[in-house]
């Protein structure tokens, strides 16, 4: 196939890379900034820097910019699109692009799949891709309506380059647990090293505050914007947190060890249920 990846970051150059390390096909970067496109070039991560003129050529276009950002950007350059191709996306949420997408691909002629990549790192651009980004990751596809044929096109593309599991889901479901899997962990993290007390960490610091913080390096803009459109399951899973360290402040303040002891046990249970 031939396939344009637009948007040059972390996940689209690893796109880039593993495509071109993994598999025959043909890649076409699409870049705002060209000099990401050139680097891109150079390292053998594409054959071809395109323009929305190149659309016409892809049988596959892979959208990985911010959600907002893929949307503007079919609806501005959807014409150019080849009829027939598969669109899909790789943003973290899926109700808010989904009957966008849907519709802009019944416009336009293309066929829509919402996919969402389960991989990543704290850092990001072009400069820290890789093709092996994807190795024994999850792939969460939500088919949109699209027929089976075009599911399977973007599965088995997935499980080349090196995905272990596609999973397929709702929109609504994959919000809902993308909320507790992805977008809790990354508010919680951020609101944990805002204490006073986390530039004064280096040598008191071990495991536990590496694995809390990690993801508090974040990309304040997409994160911000990612949290907005999935407002309702996250605010839900935020009460529940908050509702439970609650109960263990409430533990410790009144010296109440055995309420304490439950509570903590409960989520040891539950986490040894897992056996992760």
């Amino acid at each position: 196939m031939n396939i344009a990846v637009i948007g040059l970051g972390i996940i689209g150059g690893s796109f880039c890379k593993a495509i071109k390390k993994y598999t025959d096909n043909y890649v076409i970067g699409i870049n705002r900034t060209l000099s990401t496109a050139e680097a891109a070039l150079s390292a053998g991560a594409i054959d071809e820097i395109g323009t929305p003129e190149n659309l016409k050529n892809a049988d596959l276009v892979i959208l990985s910019m911010y959600p907002q950002a893929d949307i503007d950007y079919v609806k501005e350059h959807g014409a150019m699109i080849k009829k027939g191709a598969v669109v899909t996306d790789a943003s973290g949420i899926k109700r808010a692009i989904c009957p966008q997408m849907t519709e802009l691909a019944q416009k336009f002629g293309f066929h829509f799949v919402g996919s969402h990549p389960m991989a990543g790192k704290e850092k990001n651009g072009f400069d820290v891709s890789d093709a092996d980004l994807y190795q024994n990751a999850s792939f969460i596809i939500t088919p949109c309506g699209a027929e089976q044929r075009y599911v399977d096109l973007l599965s088995d593309l997935a499980r080349k380059i090196g995905f272990s599991s596609v999973k397929i889901t709702t929109p609504e479901e994959h919000d809902r647990m993308i909320a507790f899997t992805s977008q809790l962990p990354h508010v919680l993290a951020c609101a944990y090293v805002l204490s006073p007390c986390c530039p004064n960490h280096n040598g008191f610091s071990a495991g536990s505050y590496r694995d809390v913080s990690r993801v508090a390096n974040i990309n304040s803009k997409l994160w911000s914007e990612l949290f907005l459109e999935n407002k309702e399951p996250l605010t839900e899973e935020l009460d529940i947190l908050i509702k439970n360290i609650t109960l263990i402040k409430e533990s410790v303040e009144s010296g109440d060890k055995e309420a304490l002891t439950q509570l903590l046990e409960k989520g040891h249970r539950v986490k040894e249920a897992l056996g992760e």
